[in-house]
């Protein structure tokens, strides 16, 4: 089974989560029992925290704003399982209302459209409380006090547990805290995408806020797994370090993977055990959410919580960093999509 950490505001989870997107339209479609398979297989594991958004999956006809698709079947899957509500801890997000690979994304943050959407979340995933709710993205020209307040009035109506923020500055995770306590910060964070090192990892260690990074394991690409035309039908085209750098890129690939071949591990199980330990070296709680559709893979990542890595071996996956090419935003958005970004 999987161990526990505690998160800020002292929500405590599986030392590992899973990530819903995943199993959405985002990397190709994947069929719904597939689907359900995948995360029935990662609560079997011992992975209770499972994190999904309200923009995750294919829309239905006709409609618009939110898919909520994804929402849907971590319903259908939590109405299925012999697991007690509080037994599983759920996130999901809001703010991302339109997407266009031509325009970028579009957001809501005001108090109106913060309580719809957490109406709807409820709703779609047939549950009576969210115990982590994120702002999927700022609305950058609303101050963020105002949409934190609005979350903070659902913490207090019992329909979310804690608040957490996504792809956020140190300064608005501040701005974020003062209005009412922060339990986790969700950004990219893996061995490639270490930007948020800068400012935001220390004003979560700060502040006593968890952090969850996203993608740790650069959508299977540090894993050597992700082959050059899965990059070319899927929304990684979009990001320069899949496409036009995929072999230039080969070379942190190979690091990891001979690192993991000394400590008898896979790459994918390397990759997510530098995250723990770059957490223990910044002080804070620290809980990637991987994804796959395999149940191998899933199991695969969580035997990472016994993995260990030396001092030599994160030397070198700091020195590797150097080898790699291409941002991680995407060219479809601003540079200020990301918290990177605006700092």
């Amino acid at each position: 089974m999987i161990p526990t950490i505690t998160l800020g505001d002292n929500l405590t989870v599986s030392k590992l989560g899973f990530g819903g997107m995943a199993v959405t339209d985002a990397y190709g479609s994947t069929p719904d029992e597939v689907a359900k398979q995948a995360i029935h297989t990662a609560l079997d594991a011992g992975i209770t925290f499972i994190d999904t958004a309200d923009v995750y999956g294919e829309p239905r006809p006709n409609t618009t704003g939110p898919a909520g698709t994804n929402e849907e079947l971590i319903g259908e899957v939590l109405a299925t399982t012999g697991l007690k509500r509080d037994e599983i801890q759920l996130a999901t997000k809001f703010g991302i209302v339109g997407f266009d690979l031509e325009n970028g994304m579009s957001v809501r943050g005001d108090r109106e459209y913060v309580r719809e959407a957490c109406h709807n979340s409820l709703r779609r995933l047939g549950v009576d409380h969210i115990d982590l709710y994120y702002m999927h993205r700022r609305e950058l020209t609303r101050p963020i006090e105002e949409t934190v307040t609005a979350m903070a009035e659902l913490v207090a109506e019992g329909k979310v547990r804690h608040i957490g923020l996504s792809e956020v500055t140190a300064d608005e995770l501040r701005a974020a805290h003062r209005i009412h306590p922060i339990t986790a910060v969700q950004s990219e964070w893996s061995i490639w995408s270490r930007d948020v090192e800068h400012h935001v990892v220390p004003a979560a260690s700060e502040l006593g806020v968890g952090f969850v990074p996203y993608s740790p394991l650069g959508r299977g690409f540090l894993t050597g797994t992700l082959q050059k035309d899965r990059v070319q039908s899927s929304i990684l085209a979009a990001q320069p370090r899949y496409d036009q750098h995929y072999d230039d890129n080969q070379a942190i690939v190979a690091t990891i993977q001979d690192i993991a071949a000394e400590c008898e591990a896979t790459a994918a199980q390397v990759a997510l055990a530098w995250l723990w330990h770059q957490g223990t070296a910044y002080g804070l709680p620290v809980v990637p959410i991987p994804g796959s559709r395999r149940s191998d893979r899933i199991h695969e990542n969580a035997a990472a919580v016994d993995v260990h890595l030396t001092g030599e071996h994160m030397a070198r996956l700091d020195a590797a960093l150097a080898t790699v090419h291409g941002g991680r935003n995407f060219t479809f958005t601003d540079d200020d999509w990301i918290s990177s970004g605006r700092e």
